[in-house]
């Protein structure tokens, strides 16, 4: 059961709220990037709504103390765009004159803390740093994925300060819902698409979701360490030799649970890695030395085209070629444009992972999808079935 912001009394109530506000910037200084800001203002509408006031507190890069450059200030307009309403700027986290803002916060009004990682106790999880967090608020609500799998002082210390007054954000409630539709409750054929450079990272996520998938489609750098596992040829292609028994153990697995595995049949592959390289198209098993493969071919395209079709649930973890490289995307865009069809149609289509929600935004699919993950690295622990720490200190 998830306690939910929806489940609580908000009217005078200050709402401490963890976010995600680790966005990007250009060198002017402007936020380049601001889909982590706007996926929380529904939460932070919710609160103002129903009469509370709202303090948010984030992290941004990975600064060594005190640093001008990762200020939270620099995002204090944006924030204010977005959510369109003043927002308030703390010049610290902790300490007296910031609690004295928290303090005298009227109801409707907006709260931003200057970065938590200023503090190392922040990373460090420091039980004492968490309180006089906990202190500023009345009620804690996380919305953070990005953050949820660390043990940090603001995502899971603080939460044991606030017993029933703790609650999952809109966002973190969606975030954990469409990981369970994947994961639980998905109609089936349930799909999983991974793709990326190595096998080594994803092992764990394919062990633990075999249980719960049917087909599994593997693309990307990854695919080609399998197609060596399996003895074929793939010139200088992205390979993994240390994990080839890895593989072959996977597809034993898989086969015992009844799951199949589509890999490339056919890609385009290049003699160096560049988009204006010339290339030709090859069995994937074929590859003649010192060529590699850059992107899935057409024949592969549509064998996982017509897979994906087929499916009601489909998740998508990693590009399955160097859609960076325009002459070598095509095989993700088709993907995509296979999975946005297969939405259209009525499946529930997950994306997460850097560099699959990268191709998505690229490419315009972002809201042809059910679900765009926020969150990289908590989104894989998820799948990986690992317990995620803010996620349970919400439920404890």
């Amino acid at each position: 059961m998830m306690n939910t912001v929806s489940k609580l009394s908000l009217n005078n109530e200050k709402v401490l709220i963890r976010v995600d506000f680790n966005v990007p910037f250009n060198d002017l200084g402007k936020v380049t990037d601001d889909t982590r800001i706007r996926a929380v203002k529904p939460t932070i509408d919710y609160v103002l709504s129903k009469g509370g006031s709202c303090i948010l507190m984030s992290h941004l890069g990975r600064p060594k103390g005190k640093d001008a450059q990762f200020s939270l200030s620099k995002i204090q307009e944006k924030v204010s765009e977005i959510l369109e309403v003043p927002v308030i700027f703390a010049q610290d986290c902790i300490g007296t004159e910031t609690q004295e803002m928290a303090n005298s916060l009227q109801n409707g009004q907006v709260l931003l803390l200057e970065n938590l990682r200023f503090y190392e106790e922040e990373t460090q999880g420091d039980k004492d740093f968490a309180k006089q967090l906990s202190n500023l608020g009345s009620v804690y609500v996380n919305d953070a994925f990005g953050t949820a799998h660390r043990a940090h002082a603001s995502t899971a210390v603080i939460a044991s300060f606030f017993e029933n007054r703790k609650a999952f954000g809109k966002l973190l409630e969606q975030e954990v819902s469409a990981i369970d539709k994947v994961m639980n409750t998905g109609k089936k054929p349930v799909l999983a698409i991974l793709g990326g450079a190595k096998v080594s990272s994803k092992i764990t996520i394919i062990e633990n979701i075999l249980d719960k998938i049917d087909h599994l489609i593997i693309g990307g750098g990854m695919a080609y360490t399998f197609i060596k596992a399996q003895g074929g040829s793939i010139g200088d292609s992205l390979c993994e030799d240390d994990y080839l028994q890895h593989t072959r153990n996977l597809l034993v697995l898989a086969a015992e649970k009844n799951v199949q595995i589509h890999l490339p049949i056919d890609v385009v592959c290049t003699e160096e890695f560049d988009n204006n390289s010339k290339s030709q198209i090859k069995p994937i098993d074929s590859i003649p030395e010192k060529w590699m493969g850059l992107d899935s071919g057409p024949d592969s395209i549509n064998r996982f085209r017509a897979v994906i079709l087929e499916s009601k649930t489909i998740l998508w973890n990693g590009p399955v070629g160097v859609f960076e490289f325009t002459n070598f995307a095509k095989g993700t865009i088709a993907l995509g444009e296979a999975i946005a069809e297969s939405t259209a149609k009525g499946a529930f289509s997950l994306v997460g992972g850097g560099d699959s929600v990268a191709a998505v935004k690229q490419f315009g699919f972002h809201n042809q999808v059910s679900y765009v993950s926020t969150g990289g690295g908590a989104m894989l622990e998820s799948l990986e079935g690992k317990d995620l720490p803010g996620i349970a200190a919400l439920r404890a």
